[in-house]
């Protein structure tokens, strides 16, 4: 992620940001890419401080939060901070997708919708099941708790598990819907993943009935990666983002290592010696985090055959949306509160 200036005084602004020292409050515009001195802010500013501008076409909404059908059960307060750090990982990742031309304005395809949910309702227990179908995200709130992500990071044995994780795996479903329609792409998909039409439910649950195939690791980027060719993608998608996004924060924050800084990972033509940096980031950030006792930040081995899935989804996606304009959905209120079970 960039770091930006303030529109008054042009310090720096960091994405989350919804005031700057010198005291002015400020809104971000996802259109522009840039902060804005606050006119009309979302809706959602005060309560889960949101703070992204309303988008003038969807009432006092912002862009983002225009996008979640369901939000947790707000009568729950612990909730409420849960839903507010979800909707701030959600926000990171659509400007990730952003900076390809995804879900911007010149985006005529279908946008994602989302469902925020929440394992503890006003009503008692309701099991929340993460997933995609067909255009609809649904998240599981309950791992904004950090003890919570930890417990079922390590009941679960994965090595990375975070909301933005999530999310970015979550909209890589999203994406591929979009870019499959093109046959072209679901050939050459078909090729180097396997064919995504393979029975899902039986795929999955012989994963989990017998775990990864041996030697998983010279065709697939996770354990997960290797259960379906729709995994596959998720899981390639979410990492390809994953680098891109190191080596921009990186190259923001004044970094150097590897060459990384020198390439602009959204823009450059040359996907090899992004996926190259990514990787040499990922290193050396570990090393850093060793220095201080913590888990590795990029705890991943990239294959060659994982190298070249990864320059496959770059290609696809970093060309930005290609569909003509859909039929646009009815509005949504994006307000109730809901116990709703997914999946």
């Amino acid at each position: 992620m960039k770091l930006f200036k303030c529109p008054s005084c042009k310090g720096t602004l960091y994405f989350n940001n919804r005031a700057c020292s010198c005291g002015a409050e400020v809104a971000f515009d996802p259109e522009a890419e840039k902060f804005e001195v606050l006119d009309a802010g979302c809706a959602n500013r005060e309560q889960i401080n949101c703070n992204w501008k309303a988008d003038a076409g969807h009432g006092s909404l912002c862009r983002a939060c225009a996008m979640t059908e369901i939000v947790p059960d707000s009568m729950v307060n612990t909730n409420v901070p849960l839903w507010a750090e979800t909707e701030a990982a959600k926000r990171w990742v659509l400007v990730n997708l952003g900076q390809w031309g995804w879900l911007k304005a010149g985006d005529q395809g279908m946008w994602p919708r989302f469902h925020l949910l929440s394992e503890v309702t006003s009503t008692g227990p309701a099991p929340v099941t993460m997933g995609h179908a067909d255009g609809l995200i649904t998240i599981n709130v309950t791992e904004a708790d950090p003890a919570q992500r930890v417990a079922r990071r390590e009941k679960l044995s994965e090595r990375y598990r975070t909301l933005v994780g999530h999310f970015r795996h979550e909209l890589g479903h999203y994406v591929f819907l979009r870019l499959v329609q093109d046959e072209r792409f679901a050939s050459s998909f078909r090729n180097l993943f396997g064919d995504e039409r393979a029975d899902y439910g039986a795929a999955l649950a012989r994963h989990y009935e017998s775990g990864p195939p041996q030697g998983w690791q010279d065709n697939h980027i996770t354990e997960y990666a290797s259960s379906h060719p729709h995994e596959d993608w998720a899981e390639t998608f979410a990492h390809l983002v994953h680098l891109t996004d190191m080596i921009d924060s990186a190259s923001a924050a004044g970094l150097r290592h590897a060459n990384a800084a020198m390439i602009d990972p959204y823009r450059t033509n040359d996907g090899d010696a992004l996926i190259s940096a990514g990787a040499n980031l990922g290193i050396a950030f570990n090393h850093v985090n060793r220095s201080m006792g913590l888990f590795d930040l990029y705890p991943f081995v990239i294959a060659p055959t994982v190298r070249d899935k990864l320059a496959f989804v770059r290609n696809a996606v970093a060309a930005g949306p290609r569909e003509r304009a859909k039929p646009k959905r009815r509005n949504w209120n994006p307000f109730r509160a809901s116990p709703v079970r997914a999946g």
